[in-house]
């Protein structure tokens, strides 16, 4: 019940804090409070009276100041693989959401996603690169470079507000909502206002539209696009198909009458920060299914596709990375992932290596 609770109440901020109505405004005093306690705790660490620790290679912080998910994980993997393309030895860092650790923790072939964290499990299956989870940071950068000193350069994935890392490089990141209606934590859904400095601005969105720059208060952003078309079976990643070839076999046997009366029924799960931007991408590729939307980083502990009526069901890669590790849900013939790429522009990864390159590196 309590978790029932807690979810229709972010239910009700999430659509609230796209607009400034009624319940917007009855907060808007308490989210001045916030601004100042944030703005107070930054300008400390600026001052140096709250310490920060400064690790011998350059650090890059890709976060965001939009609570909840808009793609980071997504963005972290592009950066990793772009900079192993430039030559460079990348490491990654993280908080690790919902990992058991109290420490440092590396990432390996065996770690689960209860131990290290669903998005650092992902990382590191996709591009080999060290990964590190801890809820300190800054020991948890010490760990990975004492661990690889091969590693010159580290990507933190989230943590723009742990100040007590410093960092060299920052990338906020916003998605299709922009700014929401631009107020802070409770009334709106930032943790920082939007004139926050930051290096880059990083917009996750199919048309990146000026009165979007402008919601998220960025010059010159870049646009990135995730973009997959092909679903693989859970329990057999090398059997494949193309989206677009799911989308005419159920549109085939609709018209044929098929197994079922309305054909192959198709499912979609997804649990992340913004469910809707996945659904989105399938309906793109011209798909027609039932939607059902989890909480972020949820971790299917409760079966939810055991009365799912559903010949297929596509989800994500971080939700995938979960259920591979539960046997019941591994071997469910109807689970298929869809993987997806970001894609940005090559400059972005250009510009941060020659940011760096003024700092000694490792």
């Amino acid at each position: 019940m309590a978790q029932n609770n807690s979810s229709a109440l972010e239910a009700t901020l999430t659509r609230n804090w796209l607009r400034r109505g009624p319940l917007a405004c009855a907060l808007w005093p308490l989210s001045l409070l916030f601004r100042l306690l944030s703005g107070l705790r930054a300008a400390l660490f600026r001052a140096g009276v709250l310490k920060s620790s400064r690790l011998p290679v350059p650090v890059v912080v890709v976060g965001n100041i939009y609570i909840g998910g808009t793609g980071k994980t997504p963005l972290t993997i592009w950066l990793v693989q772009a900079l192993q393309a430039a030559g460079m030895r990348p490491g990654v860092i993280s908080r690790g959401f919902g990992s058991s650790e109290q420490g440092a923790r590396e990432v390996t072939a065996a770690s689960t996603a209860a131990q290290v964290g669903d998005e650092p499990l992902l990382i590191h299956q996709r591009t080999g690169a060290p990964v590190m989870v801890g809820r300190d940071r800054a020991a948890t950068g010490r760990a990975l470079l004492a661990a690889h000193p091969e590693v010159d350069i580290l990507l933190t994935d989230d943590g723009l507000q742990h100040y007590q890392l410093q960092r060299d490089v920052e990338i906020i990141l916003f998605d299709g909502r922009g700014a929401g209606n631009g107020w802070l934590l409770p009334a709106g859904p930032l943790r920082e206002p939007v004139s926050r400095r930051r290096d880059f601005t990083v917009i996750n969105a199919p048309q990146l539209t000026p009165a979007l720059a402008a919601a998220v208060g960025a010059r010159a952003p870049l646009q990135m696009v995730l973009a997959g078309d092909v679903a693989e079976q859970l329990r057999d990643r090398a059997n494949r198909r193309t989206l677009a070839e799911l989308a005419e076999l159920a549109d085939a046997q609709r018209q044929a009458g098929g197994a079922a009366p309305d054909g192959l029924r198709i499912a979609a799960a997804a649990g992340i920060g913004n469910p809707a931007r996945f659904f989105t991408m399938l309906k793109a590729a011209g798909l027609h299914f039932t939607e059902l939307p989890l909480p972020d980083h949820h971790d299917f502990q409760d079966r939810p596709f055991a009365a799912l009526q559903a010949d297929l069901i596509l989800m994500t890669e971080k939700d995938a990375v979960k259920c591979a590790q539960i046997e019941e849900l591994r071997d469910d013939p109807r689970l298929w992932v869809v993987p997806v790429t970001a894609r940005i522009d090559r400059a972005l990864a250009d510009q941060i290596v020659e940011k760096c390159r003024g700092r000694s590196i490792a």
